[in-house]
């Protein structure tokens, strides 16, 4: 694992984390290290902390040379995560971006062709990420947070992004019935 999520981990988190976190980060980066695809349900209470564990599951795919992306079902969800991360990335040196329907032409333009070159690491965005001429270079782990809002197309639009599928971790804070999980 690269430098990003060890410095965050041990230098930068202004807070400790709960053993809860510690475990199901533990477990993820376990998961995205058994060399096969990861397809994991975070569930957890509003305010549980589920952010702060994709993040730094994000820092372990990035770390390992892989982008990630975070899909959101609104815009004001997007810009809130991109907001609580960039200046974290900043001191990372990680590249952050955030495209939503409303992006503008040039920025989408120009976003769409640093992605493709590999030159973001993190992208977070609403269902525009699924579009076809959005394209990564190498997406090794994709976020979808509230997922029950996305169809099951739409979230599979994700895992078809790479040549490879993509690790995947979706979170919600919807209680799932022990019945249907």
């Amino acid at each position: 694992i690269g430098n990003n999520f060890d410095d965050f981990y041990k230098n930068r988190l202004k807070f400790k984390l709960t053993s809860a976190q510690k475990r199901v980060i533990k477990e993820i980066r376990n998961d995205m290290g058994s060399g096969a695809q990861m397809n994991r349900l975070l569930q957890g209470d509003v305010g549980s902390g589920k952010t702060i564990v994709a993040f730094m599951s994000a820092l372990i795919a990035i770390g390992n040379g892989f982008q990630a992306c975070i899909m959101t079902p609104t815009e004001i969800l997007s810009y809130q995560h991109y907001n609580k991360f960039k200046d974290i990335c900043k001191v990372l040196n990680i590249s952050i971006k955030v495209l939503t329907g409303s992006s503008k032409g040039l920025y989408k333009k120009e976003l769409k062709e640093s992605l493709i070159k590999g030159k973001i690491d993190l992208l977070i965005g609403t269902h525009t990420l699924i579009y076809d001429s959005v394209e990564f270079k190498n997406l090794g782990l994709a976020i979808i947070d509230e997922q029950h809002k996305f169809g099951v197309a739409q979230r599979s639009k994700l895992w078809h992004k790479n040549k490879f599928p993509p690790h995947v971790l979706i979170m919600t804070a919807t209680p799932i019935p022990r019945t249907l999980a």
